[in-house]
């Protein structure tokens, strides 16, 4: 055997090995989720006052449906959504307006604000709708989140616990656009959800996501309001830092909210993904590395490549463990995000996106170019060649 044959051999085995252990790693991750949300029970209706915050950007295909059921809910105490655009013309806007006129018996505020406080836009949308929020309990949530009546019942429940600084919520991929957008949403339901449910669990990951951020007025004040966040391509992530700091706990419930994708084809999904990719990357590079091992399915494939005999034995030994994790999310879920056929595409696609993502500094977010830096801030690639 050639000196290059024999590293080729190696780098198969290698691959093998991590196909292997990430295969391991999913047979036990897959139970923890299994636990933790079989803990969901109902919540009694609350009767705090609250105020969603629901920054929107552009026409979503289920946008009134996801808006509309944050308002069907068991919660008994006074409710005002405030929904804020940064442009007049945004077809976001009009759906709000659809929103108003089917549901008038609810307190639903517009705000049409183009001032801009930074590079993120979305901090920048909800430092402006802040003028019109009302209560003391405020709930922040992405215009693609979807939630059952109980939601604001649970939330506020983990809220009042000793401790709990924030709440956020787990979520499952719902594909909204044909093939392209349940390919992107196959991402959250069979592999984000679980490695995050069991991070937490171990300890490894304290997570705060965008589909939920509920906390006080006062925790807000504390960490500095929404203008501490105006130049973070991960706020929600920052936020949960500075919320941590302040020696308070964030609660996550033990249910899952649907994640509403509307990608329409492969560009629209790889930009996304490789924008997350790239974020976490950069907020935790050695956990991110270790991430590696979450992509079995695709690994085993690979090595196929190399060793056909070893590498098809432990493509149908994966294959079989991420079935195991479809059937818990979806069973959890109440619906099926993807069929199964799918998960090696989903697999390849994702370990594709991990290798890209270390050749990323500028992503793409909504349209607009930004840059990364080191320190987790973001600028436009225009502000770093003027400056």
């Amino acid at each position: 055997m050639t000196a290059a044959a024999s590293i080729a051999s190696l780098i198969g085995w290698l691959i093998l090995a991590l196909a292997a252990v990430g295969t391991l790693y999913w047979a036990v991750a897959t139970r923890v989720p299994a636990r933790f949300l079989q803990e969901e029970k109902p919540a009694a209706a609350r009767f705090e006052a609250v105020t969603l915050l629901k920054p929107l950007h552009g026409a979503e295909p289920q946008l009134e449906a996801n808006l509309a059921s944050f308002l069907r809910q068991t919660h008994k105490g006074p409710l005002q959504m405030v929904c804020g655009v940064q442009r007049a013309d945004d077809p976001a806007a009009q759906t709000v307006r659809a929103l108003q006129a089917r549901h008038r018996g609810a307190r639903i505020d517009l705000v049409i604000d183009s001032t801009r406080h930074g590079a993120n836009a979305k901090i920048g949308n909800l430092i402006n709708m802040m003028a019109r929020a009302e209560h003391d309990i405020v709930v922040v949530s992405d215009s693609d989140m979807a939630v059952e009546p109980n939601y604001l019942a649970q939330v506020l429940a983990a809220l009042e616990a000793p401790g709990v600084g924030a709440v956020t919520c787990l979520y499952h991929g719902r594909g909204d656009a044909g093939f392209w957008s349940r390919l992107a949403a196959a991402g959250p339901s069979y592999q984000f959800v679980v490695g995050l449910v069991f991070g937490k669990v171990m300890g490894l990951a304290e997570p705060c996501m965008g589909s939920t951020i509920a906390l006080r007025r006062s925790t807000l004040e504390a960490i500095g309001e929404f203008e501490a966040f105006a130049d973070v391509l991960a706020d929600d992530h920052a936020m949960g830092a500075a919320i941590r700091a302040q020696g308070l706990g964030i609660a996550i419930p033990p249910m899952l909210l649907a994640h509403a994708s509307a990608e329409q084809n492969l560009g629209q999904v790889w930009r996304q993904e490789l924008r997350w990719a790239a974020t976490i990357r950069a907020l935790a590079p050695a956990g991110y590395a270790g991430s590696l091992i979450g992509f079995p399915l695709a690994l085993a494939m690979v090595g196929c490549l190399f060793h056909l005999v070893p590498g098809l034995c432990l493509v149908a030994a994966a294959f079989a463990v991420r079935l195991f994790t479809k059937r818990v999310v979806d069973r959890h879920a109440a619906a099926s995000t993807a069929p199964w056929w799918l998960l090696p595409a989903r697999d390849a696609f994702s370990l594709a996106v991990f290798v890209a993502s270390y050749f990323v500094r500028v992503v793409d977010w909504r349209g607009t170019r930004l840059r990364m830096e080191d320190d987790g801030q973001i600028v436009s690639p225009a502000e770093t060649t003027s400056s």
